[in-house]
């Protein structure tokens, strides 16, 4: 899998310098986005935009949309996207912040449960003219607001993005998405991404959340069928190959660079009982988890 595009690279695509400010926020006709495609790739940073005149076609997941301002979009670390201008001019802003600017307060908070965290969720709306006018006002205040020395404009941006977050669940999202034509592959980069994000695993408290091809299907929105259709059809394998080739991984590591019991490892890679971990493992490698960890204490 590529590497997660950074802010620098993206300011570099768009020829402009990145200042190495926490939060970042442009006019699209300032910025020359215009005249810029983004390829299809993860960004390790947060993105809103809010598309006033001009247009394009934002593609991300199994999902395609042609977007023709106004238009608030929101992308997050965990969507691969892509876009691709197809207006000469447009207008309106875009901010940009990596995952340490949310604070506690938002990671905790209702917000950080809407459709708009989710991988699977929605993440484009359409404004009216009055809801048009109220969002350029705020990203014209955040704009502004990055200009000044204030102590804590980092707490009143995050306020200005909530503003913009409630703003967006009040509005209905589109129907008018259509299947892209690499579907299959957005689909594997996003199960892929949200497979690794999962490890590695801490023992004995936490447990990796997702276990099965049933979750991993219904976080990311779409059929179990659909994405082993998908992971079959550009990496060769299942879901649940996937899956356990993974825990096998993990489980691997704990057992050779880790003190704690079989029992907890077990725990904490989705297995309640030692018993179907110890199966586990050994229709995984031919092995029992203490015969791993015993046979190669003795070779080293």
């Amino acid at each position: 899998m590529k590497a997660k595009e950074t802010v620098s690279e993206f300011f570099e695509l768009h020829g402009q310098a990145h200042s190495g400010e926490l939060f970042t926020v442009n006019r699209l006709e300032e910025f020359g986005c215009s005249d810029t495609n983004l390829p299809s790739g993860r960004r390790d940073f947060y993105k809103i935009s809010l598309i006033i005149q001009g247009g394009g076609t934002l593609s991300y997941a199994d999902k395609s949309l042609h977007m023709t301002g106004p238009a608030l979009s929101f992308m997050n670390p965990m969507i691969p996207y892509s876009w691709e201008p197809d207006v000469a001019h447009q207008t309106g802003y875009f901010c940009l912040f990596p995952e340490t600017f949310i604070d506690q307060h938002l990671k905790n908070g209702g917000l950080a449960q809407s459709p708009l965290f989710k991988v699977g969720g929605n993440h484009v709306f359409f404004p009216d003219a009055e809801k048009t006018a109220f969002l350029q006002n705020i990203f014209e205040s955040m704009v502004r607001e990055t200009s000044t020395s204030y102590a804590h404009k980092h707490d009143l941006l995050r306020s200005y993005v909530q503003i913009l977050m409630h703003e967006a669940l009040k509005m209905e999202a589109p129907d008018t998405y259509y299947q892209a034509g690499n579907s299959a592959q957005r689909i594997s980069d996003l199960f892929q991404n949200l497979l690794e994000k999962q490890f590695p695993a801490n023992p004995p408290h936490q447990v990796i959340r997702f276990k099965n091809a049933n979750e991993f299907a219904a976080q990311l929105s779409v059929h179990t069928n659909s994405l082993n259709r998908a992971l079959k059809e550009t990496t060769g394998k299942t879901t649940s190959e996937w899956i356990a080739d993974k825990i096998s991984q993990e489980a691997k590591a704990l057992l050779l660079h880790s003190h704690y019991d079989i029992a907890e490892i077990g725990y904490c890679l989705g297995f309640e009982h030692a018993s179907n971990f110890n199966i586990f493992f050994k229709k995984q490698t031919g092995q029992t988890p203490n015969q791993f960890r015993k046979a190669t204490v003795s070779i080293s």
